[in-house]
């Protein structure tokens, strides 16, 4: 697994050299900072990819469609269309395709149907994001079978939205949440729909981070190729420390929005929170898997 950690644009030094990132469209498009902050986002992604083709290390950036974020401030999904274009500015490498929270599956199958052709005629991986009604998990099962099985699609992504959305649990106990993409793909192992997966070369992501880091062991006996978090470095640079609780987040997620034009003098805490994810994905990395 490699983990792309998501900070705010004054402290991208933090994410330097790493080989796995995720963008984020509202930002590249503006909708969040100033011009001069955005001109730094887009031409440090840009300087990352330059640098590690002249030094021949692997580069992915994935560039995530901002759905999480516009679904919780309420607002309108991106033009598909517009994120070629977004994409290109931060020389991604994927796109994630358009996804609609909180409705039926074949909305967003018929789009990744639509678009996942144009993305990849112009040279983007494609990322499909299962999605369903609140409360229909049969519904989201369909949706990742339809990704596994389409050579359409290249990663498939496991949302920390639709997840506890299909077990009706985005809000309320924390513990359910935490525990719902666990669950979630022990119920697509038990119909065969990761090996069917794994069998068709999909590769698959984890979208954020509900409720503590250690959720990376508790999913630890799946195949996980990539994960995104802002988690970390957010929790560090507000004080607040990964602790010995079960989730690694005794109070729960740090439900603050990300303030992407943030900027901080102290970012110790948020290192050292970043490093605890990096020691749990190298753990993960060296365990064996049936």
């Amino acid at each position: 697994m490699k983990f792309c950690h998501i900070t705010p644009v004054d402290h991208l030094d933090l994410v330097k050299g790493r080989e796995s990132h995720l963008t984020l469209a509202h930002i590249v498009d503006g909708m969040e900072g100033s011009k001069e902050q955005v001109e730094k986002y887009i031409e440090f992604y840009k300087a990352e990819k330059k640098d590690a083709e002249m030094n021949g290390k692997p580069f992915l950036n994935i560039m995530d469609n901002s759905a999480f974020e516009l679904y919780k401030n309420q607002l309108p999904m991106f033009d598909p269309e517009k994120l070629l274009d977004l994409a290109k500015k931060v020389d991604a490498t994927h796109i994630v395709l358009p996804d609609h929270p909180a409705h039926p599956s074949m909305v967003t199958i018929d789009d990744a149907r639509r678009y996942a052709p144009i993305f990849k005629q112009a040279g983007f991986g494609t990322f499909f994001v299962p999605q369903s009604d609140v409360g229909d998990l049969e519904d989201l099962c369909t949706a990742f079978a339809w990704g596994a099985s389409s050579p359409l699609i290249d990663y498939i992504g496991i949302s920390i939205l639709a997840v506890p959305n299909a077990y009706n649990c985005e809000k309320g106990n924390p513990l359910q949440r935490f525990n719902a993409r666990w669950k979630f793909m022990n119920e697509l192992y038990d119909r065969n729909l990761l090996q069917l997966a794994a069998q068709n070369g999909k590769k698959i992501h984890f979208l954020g981070m509900v409720d503590g880091p250690n959720e990376i062991s508790l999913v630890r006996d799946f195949h996980i190729d990539t994960w995104d978090s802002s988690a970390g470095v957010w929790a560090g640079l507000n004080g607040i420390p990964f602790d010995q609780s079960p989730t690694g987040l005794g109070n729960g997620k740090f439900e603050k929005h990300v303030d992407f034009e943030a900027s901080f003098e102290d970012t110790s805490m948020a290192k050292n929170n970043m490093n605890y994810i990096d020691y749990l994905v190298d753990r993960y990395n060296k365990t064996e898997r049936i």
